[in-house]
């Protein structure tokens, strides 16, 4: 089953506030799995404002559903996992933000199907694959020349059975964190699976499972801190933030321990998705089932409630907010709602502080965008 949103990448310059802004435009580009479409917009550098381009939306892969785009700015990646189409759109960026599909579509392969969600590490060598019906990830080695994909010989790599939610690379790209649901032993409430990476090639950490436990039901989003020292894990089953310190140097590199303090209790409802700031200085929590997004201050590797907020830490949504994506200097926050009045919702950030913008239809429920600079 396809997951209501997903994680990936925003890069936004533009500034709200009187902040300075650049005077270049950038351009957003959204999935709309229900039109299997992908509809692109001019952001204005100096008001946010999106402005559709012309001759869009793009006709894409049935049910797009996840969307990437390359550090070079040069090409553009789309998962495509309706009607069991199963493979990956690449598109050339021109200058004005227009596209030009690249045929053919890169399948994923017979073993490899339903892919819902694209990682990229951030040198642009490798994608990496969610496929949630056949429960593996597939990791493709890209050319960056042409933007081409090549499936690497051991992929896909097994989740054991596990069906994948959600998936986090390290800032350096040597570790993969993936939320299943299901997991060891009898509770089968969900679990994060890890895996070290070399070239590409994923290999389980051992322990294979690393469990969030019985008050850290049914994990879904995940972050990682820039420093790549700790792991953010939220329950939605249990309306909590499970925090681990991802180790340096015991053996396996990358095993997770709880921390102290672990799991936080959110006091709202369906934690799904996750955001940590580009200076990891704020954390944010988007609350399906309460309508908001909690804020956080991180110390010490916690998260601390953001208390100059205007309502217990935190801030109203439209209905279903379901993703997070913010600009590298933290200016905005985007928010992707899943209810009755879907769309992507802007809010101006001050020191975590969030201030409503505006609400960017798109016609159809959005699940992922992301943003050229």
């Amino acid at each position: 089953m396809l997951q209501k949103a997903l994680v990936l990448v925003l890069v936004l310059a533009a500034i709200a506030g009187g902040v300075g802004c650049t005077s270049s435009s950038h351009f957003v580009y959204a999935t709309i799995p229900a039109a299997s479409q992908l509809a692109v917009y001019r952001e204005d550098p100096f008001s946010g404002t999106l402005t559709e381009l012309s001759g869009t939306p793009y006709t894409v892969g049935d049910g797009a559903h996840s969307v990437v785009i390359h550090p070079s700015g040069k090409f553009l990646y789309v998962a495509n996992p309706g009607q069991l189409e199963d493979d990956i759109s690449l598109f050339n960026i021109a200058s004005n933000g227009t596209l030009a599909e690249v045929a053919p579509r890169t399948p994923t392969g017979s073993s490899a199907t339903q892919p819902a969600l694209l990682v990229m590490d951030t040198a642009g060598n490798y994608l990496y694959v969610m496929n949630t019906l056949s429960d593996n990830i597939s990791v493709f080695s890209i050319d960056s020349t042409s933007g081409a994909l090549t499936q690497i010989p051991e992929s896909p790599f097994s989740l054991g059975g596990l069906t994948p939610l959600n998936m986090r690379l390290t800032p350096s790209g040597d570790l993969l964190y993936v939320s299943v649901a299901g997991g060891q032993g009898t509770s089968n409430i969900g679990s994060i699976e890890g895996f070290s990476v070399n070239a590409g090639v994923l290999q389980n950490l051992a322990p294979p499972f690393n469990l969030v436990g019985a008050d850290g039901a049914n994990p879904n989003g995940l972050a990682i801190d820039p420093s790549g020292s700790y792991l953010y894990v939220g329950n939605t089953g249990s309306n909590s933030i499970s925090i681990f310190a991802i180790s340096a140097t015991n053996t396996p590199t990358g095993s997770l321990t709880e921390v102290q303090g672990s799991p936080l209790d959110d006091i709202y409802n369906d934690p799904f998705s996750l955001l940590l700031d580009p200076k990891g200085q704020f954390f944010y929590v988007a609350n399906q089932g309460s309508n908001n997004v909690a804020v956080y201050s991180i110390s010490n590797g916690l998260p601390v409630a953001l208390t100059t907020s205007t309502s217990a830490f935190a801030f109203s949504t439209e209905s279903s907010p379901s993703f997070l994506v913010e600009d590298p200097n933290g200016n905005y926050l985007f928010v992707g709602n899943q209810g009755g009045a879907a769309g992507i919702q802007a809010f101006g950030v001050n020191s975590g502080n969030l201030n409503p913008l505006i609400t960017y239809g798109v016609g159809n429920t959005p699940s992922s965008i992301a943003v050229l600079p």
